[in-house]
């Protein structure tokens, strides 16, 4: 069977969406064994997929393999607060027979999902919301999927184009989305899906960065290998620039569409060293942080990385293009003013970023809101600012199992502790 890699982050919902839809059995290898990857692995299995674990390394990641099945109802999924399942699992559910139902963690009721329901409902789908355009959500699934043609606002997130993409060749009509509204943040994670897309035989046309056209096709099934996710590195990157020292990430890709790879660029302008060769990426610091004005809007999950370290930077940073992030799995921009601010820090929140200005910090209580990228954040203050107490590091399973262990670690001067797969 033909083989191929592809990026972190989404991706890794993607690669199992792709392979439960394909036209045969796929295995996926590389998958980091986080809470987000066993809610798309379970959701698939009440659908009727057979998806198997076959293999674990030593760093957390699973191999699976996967055999599509007629899929079929009733089905109760949990989303957690993952937006890829709540996003992607939807358009694929909508294929089944029978009612399925979605619901998640509390917070995850209040983030966006509106436009993947109303574009669903537009497609010939029957879903009942309440009206609410929330979770929890019923989808009375026949079997089939109207297609056509479809308007949605994707301000807010990417996801909700990737979603629809994901499952279009296999609705009567394909799609053709068109977006309306502001600019779609995050473009980089659309590029990776149409790049996977391919890979299955699916040719996407576009029309700029507004309009995309898939024709009903055959989804090819073949084995992946997960590319390293690049985001998962930030925070052990820039503990190298708090603390002082070196810090090496293994398997750099040389070539990737992962907005993680922006790292590079942002932690040198920020005052790292940073150096790749074949070995991989690493990146040296010295103790001492340059403040960064930054349009972050194709980079938006590392924003907190990236405030956390002008948090303790010794000139003013702003980060801009990244209003989208009021939609994650908190509102990332007001949760950062507030725990930033709560320790001694001078932040504001602006139209569509943060004004981040020196301050002396000082120890307290730093608050996740179920957010695994606020308890990161908060992990780096920490390194430089005696008494910060991250609470419920825990979320940080999210996406890599094991932080606090990896973390410690890594202080301990121990190899092999800061995985981005």
């Amino acid at each position: 069977m033909p083989q191929s890699a592809c990026p972190g982050r989404s991706p890794p919902a993607t690669a199992l969406s792709f392979a439960a839809l394909s036209d045969g059995p796929s295995t996926i290898s590389g998958l980091l064994d986080a809470r987000d990857t066993q809610l798309m692995m379970a959701g698939l299995r009440l659908l009727g997929n057979e998806v198997h674990i076959v293999d674990r390394d030593s760093v957390g990641n699973v191999t699976v393999n996967v055999i599509p099945h007629f899929m079929r109802g009733p089905a109760s999924i949990d989303v957690g607060l993952a937006g890829t399942v709540m996003r992607f699992l939807p358009p694929l559910a909508a294929l089944a027979h029978g009612e399925i139902t979605f619901d998640g963690d509390a917070h995850a009721r209040k983030r966006p999902i509106a436009t993947v329901i109303e574009s669903l409902k537009d497609l010939g789908v029957k879903i009942y919301d309440r009206g609410t355009g929330r979770l929890p959500f019923m989808i009375e699934a026949t079997g089939e999927v109207t297609g056509g043609e479809v308007w949605v606002d994707a301000s807010k997130s990417s996801q909700f184009i990737s979603a629809l993409l994901l499952s279009a060749a296999r609705f009567n009509a394909g799609v053709t989305v068109h977006h309306v509204g502001d600019p779609v943040p995050s473009m980089p994670h659309i590029d990776m899906t149409i790049a996977m897309l391919a890979e299955h035989g699916i040719i996407v046309r576009r029309d700029g960065d507004s309009v995309w056209h898939v024709d009903p096709h055959d989804i090819v099934a073949i084995d992946r290998r997960i590319e390293p996710d690049l985001s998962n590195a930030g925070p052990f990157l820039a503990a190298a620039m708090v603390a002082g020292g070196s810090v090496s990430i293994g398997d750099w890709p040389t070539s990737t569409t992962q907005a993680g790879d922006a790292l590079r660029g942002l932690l040198a302008r920020m005052g790292a060293e940073v150096t790749w060769s074949d070995a991989g990426l690493t990146v040296t610091g010295t103790g001492v942080i340059t403040g960064i004005d930054a349009d972050l809007s194709e980079v938006g999950e590392l924003v907190p990385t990236i405030a956390a370290l002008a948090a303790l930077a010794d000139s003013p940073s702003s980060l801009t293009g990244i209003a989208h992030l009021r939609g994650h799995e908190t509102d990332r921009l007001a949760a950062l003013t507030a725990e930033i601010n709560g320790l001694g820090g001078d932040v504001d929140e602006t139209a569509d970023g943060l004004a981040i200005r020196p301050s002396p910090l000082h120890g307290g209580t730093f608050h996740t809101y179920g957010d695994h990228r606020m308890a990161t954040a908060g992990a780096i203050i920490g390194l430089s600012v005696a008494g910060v107490q991250v609470e419920d590091i825990a979320t940080t399973g999210k996406t890599m199992p094991e932080f606090p262990r990896r973390w410690q670690d890594m202080l301990d001067g121990i190899d092999g502790s800061a995985p981005t797969a």
